[in-house]
């Protein structure tokens, strides 16, 4: 048994690998951006990937009321298969503290792109591979620390398989998230499972004109609704915007806009995020009228959704991997892959200001040190410090969690 796992666990890798290498294909090609605004920029922990610690964070932090950050890892960890960590404010510094380590068996083996939710003071994910074909999984404290429960374990029959872009919940505790492959058509799911523990696909993409292949977590909102992107697929094979609207026992799907590789961009890969008015935000990875990816707001209007592009990135592959953030004011944060001046990516804000958007570097990453190649979203607290991971650099070169303070 064992062995077929492992089999499972490499094939799952090997894909992975595969989709990793075509989004990041020329990533370091020179890259032009606006003059960075001064702000702190500091290395809170260095990831080691030894002795337990864990490495490469794919997945951005999670922030909780007390200031604490939640994250994963995608390796590392005492079995090389991640980790789930905690680092809390300790005066002038933060302490670490590895809450679980995954083995890379039946309860999971590498956290992927998603940001860990919480619910009821236990945190919940997914990871790439393990079970079967990746697990969704909670952590929780219990009287001996914290343990993981596995809340469905993929890729037996048509339920899914390779969920790497974490999970949403709603008020009543139902978890949502997304397949990268399988389902009925092999072409990815989104999928909810109840908090009895029961899993059902509410929606298999199809392939064709439909969006295909969802890399991110979808967005829910009040009325229920989920909302989601996949980098490829869509009428022009270059990704889509689609939403799912509960219609007694179904769902039904509805792509809201396909990219064209035009001015508007390619390759959404990193999800949305909702104003309070209804209007989505999300980045693509690609395309753009300067070749380096977008930011755009897709609104609805008369029956329709309207696409506005709020900024175009300069340079090759490398534009925003993960969704976007927003603080208390309505300014959007997020972080580019690559390009910035170095190369190494940077993390932005786009403030609206009489109908437009006015966009500020606030940061650009050097490599070494201090980090490069952010893939996760940001988190940002009520004084506007943002927190973030970046996949590579520090003092092994395992990757940094960072704090930019205003």
């Amino acid at each position: 048994m064992l062995q077929h796992q492992a089999e499972r666990f490499a094939k799952a890798k090997c894909f992975f690998a595969f989709f990793f290498s075509l989004l990041t294909a020329f990533l370091f090609l020179a890259s032009l951006s606006q003059p960075a605004e001064s702000q702190t920029y500091k290395v809170i922990y260095n990831f080691t990937g030894e002795g337990g610690d864990g490495a490469s964070p794919y997945g951005g932090p999670n922030l909780d009321p007390s200031g604490n950050l939640y994250g994963t890892t995608y390796a590392g960890g005492e079995f090389g298969a991640g980790n789930v960590y905690k680092l809390a404010p300790d005066g002038s510094s933060w302490k670490y503290s590895t809450l679980y380590s995954f083995t890379g068996e039946l309860d999971g083996d590498g956290p992927g792109f998603g940001t860990l939710a919480v619910y009821n003071d236990v945190l919940f994910g997914t990871t790439e591979g393990g079970g079967y074909l990746g697990v969704a999984f909670k952590v929780g404290r219990s009287e001996n620390g914290w343990r993981e429960n596995v809340v469905h374990s993929f890729g037996q029959g048509t339920d899914g398989n390779e969920p790497i872009g974490g999970v949403v919940i709603d008020k009543a505790g139902n978890v949502y998230g997304t397949t990268l492959l399988g389902g009925t058509y092999g072409y990815g799911t989104v999928y909810q499972v109840t908090q009895s523990g029961v899993e059902r696909v509410i929606y298999s993409f199809t392939g064709g004109s439909d969006a295909v292949n969802p890399g991110a977590a979808v967005t829910l909102d009040a009325e229920g609704n989920l909302y989601g992107t996949t980098s490829f697929g869509g009428a022009y094979g270059d990704g889509a915007v689609y939403k799912l609207s509960p219609a007694g026992d179904r769902w039904k799907e509805t792509v809201l806009y396909s990219f064209r590789n035009l001015n508007d961009g390619q390759n959404p890969v990193g999800g949305l995020v909702l104003d309070k008015a209804g209007n989505l935000y999300g980045g693509t990875f690609d395309g753009g009228a300067n070749g380096g990816g977008t930011v755009y707001e897709l609104s609805p209007s008369g029956g329709k959704w309207k696409l506005s592009i709020l900024y175009s990135f300069t340079g090759g592959y490398g534009g925003p991997y993960n969704k976007l953030t927003f603080d208390t004011a309505g300014n959007l944060y997020g972080a580019t892959n690559g390009e910035g001046a170095n190369g190494f990516g940077m993390v932005f804000k786009l403030a609206p200001r009489n109908g437009d958007w006015t966009f500020t570097d606030l940061y650009d990453f050097v490599g070494g040190s201090d980090g490069g190649i952010p893939y996760g979203s940001l988190a940002i607290d009520a004084q506007g410090d943002i927190f973030g991971t970046t996949n590579i650099g520090g003092s092994d070169n395992q990757g940094v969690v960072f704090e930019i303070t205003p």
